[in-house]
């Protein structure tokens, strides 16, 4: 069984927050306010294109192409950022064509096309952002079906939520039984669930989840492993392996980002102090292993000669930095520092990584799957987190997640 939230952070070694970030950063309201009227004046000029369909998940020589497919972990970050460009503006073109891309957000969950964890990322940014903003019922119904659709893909004796493939406890397969640290960013949805509705089934699974991932996922030093496998029957942990990083051993960028933020955001809707020490915790390590500019490697331990960036880590990074010094206690000294590194993230993202005329995306040097070829492009979410983060540092927001 996954320990108790008390114990949680008790067997990572924290090395506490490097000394740079304790200077407050040459970065402006000014700079940051530049940089989100330029991001929101490209969603624009993407609108008519992307109105009912969706960017891919990553560019072709830093533009997107146009998918109207259902499947893919991604189109709710389009959708997101017409959300976010409709509440910095007020302008009803970006809320219209959120509302119209949600329709195919509840086709997918009438096809069945939901055997996956990302029915979190899917459906907050679409349907629980959707009713968030404007009260639609239907909205909330459609993100309570996908929130059913992911609580049921919980395997009860190793306390995890399969990332993954048919949860079919018949069916053997490197995806049955596999947890994963990006799933720690999809559990609001269910979080949302139980404040929602009153029942407290949803959030129990997932602080169970997150339980297990901190027990199991979470080494010693403070990094994460990206995926890690269970018998699902016996709960018997077997053991690391990346999918996406660059060794089973390794600490992928990109999943350290994810757990900072999930850590966070779980604190807040449990009050558990101990989600809160455990995100500083996985804070600590990545800022003390992150690029001198705050942009990081996509694997903290890829060699010299694979030491491609990540601009998607960071933004998500910076995000998850800003959580968690919202939630710290006021005279906590971390709480200084977190914001700085954000603002310093969001800075060097502002000045040294948004693309140029000839592209359709926000971000370069992302990094979708390396060891595939596919990195130095835009990525969706990326170019979502790099917005939802400058709108964390200019305007009164209500998250999301």
């Amino acid at each position: 069984m996954p320990r108790s939230p008390a114990a949680l952070s008790a067997g990572a070694t924290d090395h506490g927050l490097p000394d740079r970030y304790r200077t407050r950063p040459d970065v402006t309201r000014d700079d940051l306010e530049r940089a989100l009227a330029d991001a929101i004046d490209r969603i624009d000029e993407n609108l008519d294109e992307f109105y009912d369909r969706f960017p891919t998940a990553s560019s072709d020589d830093l533009v997107y192409g146009a998918t109207a497919n259902m499947d893919g972990w991604t189109t709710s970050f389009w959708t997101g950022l017409c959300w976010l460009a409709h509440e910095v503006t007020g302008a009803e073109r970006f809320r219209d064509a959120a509302e119209t891309q949600l329709e195919t957000f509840e086709r997918r969950l009438d096809s069945g096309e939901t055997a996956t964890h990302d029915l979190g990322f899917l459906y907050t940014l679409s349907a629980v952002a959707g009713h968030r903003l404007t009260g639609n019922e239907q909205y909330r119904s459609l993100a309570l079906t996908a929130a059913d659709r992911l609580a049921d893909r919980f395997w009860e004796a190793p306390g995890m939520i399969q990332a993954w493939g048919e949860c079919d406890a018949n069916t053997e397969s490197w995806e049955r039984g596999r947890a994963i640290v990006d799933t720690m960013m999809n559990l609001p949805l269910l979080f949302w669930a139980s404040e929602t509705t009153g029942d407290s089934r949803y959030a129990s699974v997932a602080a169970t989840h997150a339980r297990t991932t901190a027990e199991h996922l979470v080494r010693a030093d403070g990094s994460t492993c990206h995926t890690f496998e269970f018998d699902v029957e016996t709960g018997a942990p077997v053991g690391e392996e990346t999918a996406q990083g660059y060794a089973d051993d390794s600490c992928w960028s990109r999943g350290q980002a994810w757990t900072v933020y999930g850590y966070a955001v779980a604190a807040d809707y449990t009050g558990e102090a101990a989600y809160l020490d455990l995100a500083g915790t996985l804070a600590n390590y990545y800022l003390q292993h992150v690029e001198a500019d705050g942009v990081p490697r996509w694997d903290f331990d890829a060699p010299a000669e694979q030491s491609m960036r990540d601009s998607s880590a960071a933004a998500i990074a910076a995000c998850g930095l800003d959580e968690l010094a919202r939630h710290l206690p006021t005279a906590d000294e971390r709480v200084a520092g977190y914001r700085n590194a954000a603002l310093a993230t969001l800075g060097s993202l502002a000045d040294d990584y948004t693309v140029g005329d000839g592209s359709n995306g926000l971000l370069a040097e992302a990094a979708y799957h390396p060891t595939e070829g596919d990195y130095d492009e835009c990525c969706i979410w990326g170019d979502y987190f790099y917005v939802e983060g400058l709108v964390r540092a200019t305007e009164q927001w209500g998250r999301y997640w």
